[in-house]
């Protein structure tokens, strides 16, 4: 049986009106997706309906707005229980537990940090600097989850970060890109698979994902039950990383439903709702969540 509730943990929202949020991308270079194929909070909200999705935990798009999540904060405020933030903060920065107060302030319940990806190589090596602890201790104390953007260069910090903050949620975006392409038991995708210990590492799937389960000899009959076999579905959560991936946001959930069918309903459910709900705790507790159960 199909879920019957769904929750988005990875769309991004790029504004229409350039002069009150401007474009101030990472790196100073804008990606591709946000210049040719950007979708406001009023299309996403109407692709969502249209795709039977529920709630969604949206990203700040890094690669557009940088550090500045004005839009959307002022985004989700509109949407009260459906929708909450995932913002960005250089926690690099003296100041960086202090912006955090100042964007949860304003509606985010989430951070991510971007360490590259479309507009530049990955460079993890800041990551586990200690001049981001103390951004990393205020997270785990106002229990704020923290995606990662990076790829299997970064595990290693992953590993540290986790097991000096075990309270702080860490969500590996795109499962952190590895090679699977070896098919079972899938070795090259060891470092990955070494997280296991660490229960408080959680992994995010994208359309990414789903395309690597089916290129070379991977197959999703064998990749994803092994997935599950490690982690566990209540470490699992879907992301549909649209518009960055094309659309329509439909077509995506479609496609990542007809191939996890291969899986239990009971993991598809923690897949699709149950664990974003763990992530994004507000999603829990807000009148569209539905049943949300946390004993698994």
């Amino acid at each position: 049986m199909a879920p019957a509730h769904h929750v988005d943990i990875h769309p991004h929202i790029i504004a229409s009106d350039d002069g009150r949020y401007p474009r101030n991308p990472l790196f100073g270079v804008q990606s591709d997706w946000s210049k040719e194929r950007p979708i406001t909070i009023e299309q996403y909200v109407a692709a969502m309906d249209a795709a039977g999705i529920q709630q969604a935990a949206i990203v700040q798009a890094s690669t557009c707005y940088g550090y500045d999540n004005s839009y959307l904060t002022d985004s989700i405020a509109r949407y009260p229980g459906r929708l909450t933030a995932v913002g960005s903060v250089d926690l690099l920065q003296p100041d960086a537990p202090a912006q955090i107060r100042n964007w949860v302030r304003r509606g985010v319940t989430g951070l991510r940090l971007f360490t590259g990806g479309s507009t530049r190589a990955f460079d993890p090596s800041a990551l586990d600097s200690p001049r981001s602890f103390p951004a990393w201790e205020l997270c785990s104390e106002a229990g704020l989850s923290i995606c990662l953007q990076t790829d299997p260069s970064g595990l290693a910090q992953v590993a540290g970060l986790a097991k000096r903050f075990p309270n702080v949620k860490i969500i590996l975006d795109h499962l952190s890109r590895p090679d699977i392409s070896d098919g079972a038991p899938y070795k090259k995708a060891a470092s990955l698979f070494g997280l296991q210990p660490f229960e408080n590492v959680y992994l995010k799937l994208t359309p990414r994902t789903v395309e690597k389960a089916t290129a070379g000899n991977a197959t999703p009959e064998t990749f994803f039950p092994k997935l599950m076999e490690v982690f566990g579905s209540h470490r699992v959560a879907w992301g549909s990383n649209y518009p960055a991936s094309h659309g329509p946001l439909s077509a995506i959930l479609d496609t990542a439903k007809k191939t996890l069918q291969c899986l239990a309903a009971e993991d598809q459910e923690w897949i699709f709702a149950r664990t974003a709900q763990t992530l994004y705790p507000i999603l829990a507790t807000a009148g569209h969540s539905g049943e949300t159960r946390h004993d698994r």
